[in-house]
């Protein structure tokens, strides 16, 4: 059995949720981060020396980074994965751009937007932050909208892959109620692409869920 730690508010572990329902793959959570600890211990640190969420055990394999994670129940899958990893090298490696992309350039830009907006009390925010977190944002998300634009039902054109998984578990952020702040840039292409996203079951269970 797969074991997988992480809160389910979590964002990087909701990547990996959603991978899981995607693959119909069984596995097991333990619930871990904030409010629930464990994160901390002994026993914890020595699966995950950052002390983060989600980490992964399968057998002797022990993981941590969601992206990771994600490829990883990919490869157990095997072959094409459902079409969520690709195999062929030109296909995969056009997902794992997107996987970089989010890690390197679109969670840093979001952050400041959904703990602002989400995580701290309205009387504690910082706007000016949570202003520039919008004007940082769009520029990722532009990219992603012209992108689209051009005639792909996803990311990588028709078929549904792990990139629009990691990508749209932070598009949730952009265009949720709890995030919204006076004259946020409109992109139609990703609206479209959103709602495509927003009609699979791993989405509704696992991303569209209030933010908190």
């Amino acid at each position: 059995m797969i074991t997988l730690y992480g809160r389910a508010n979590s964002i990087n572990v909701i990547k990996a949720l959603w991978t899981f329902n995607e693959l119909d793959m069984p596995y097991e959570r333990v619930d871990a981060g904030m409010a629930f600890g464990l994160v901390d211990t002994p026993e914890y640190r020595a699966l995950n020396p950052n002390g983060r969420i989600p980490s992964l055990r399968h057998g002797d394999v022990e993981l941590w980074e969601s992206n990771t994670i994600c490829r990883y129940l990919c490869l157990l899958e095997g072959g094409d994965a459902r079409g969520l990893y690709p195999a062929e090298p030109g296909r995969r490696a056009g997902v794992d751009r997107w996987l970089d992309w989010q890690l390197s350039t679109l969670s840093p830009a979001e952050r400041n937007l959904f703990w602002g907006m989400v995580r701290t009390p309205e009387d504690k925010r910082d706007m000016a932050l949570v202003q520039k977190a919008v004007e940082d944002s769009a520029v990722c998300w532009s990219i992603l909208d012209r992108r689209l634009a051009e005639g792909r039902r996803f990311i990588e054109g028709d078929r549904f892959t792990l990139a629009d998984i990691a990508l749209g578990s932070f598009a949730r952020r952009w265009f949720g109620e709890e995030v919204r702040v006076p004259d946020m840039p409109r992109f139609p292409a990703l609206e479209e692409w959103y709602a495509r996203l927003g009609e699979r079951p791993g989405f509704r269970r696992w991303v569209a869920p209030r933010l908190h």
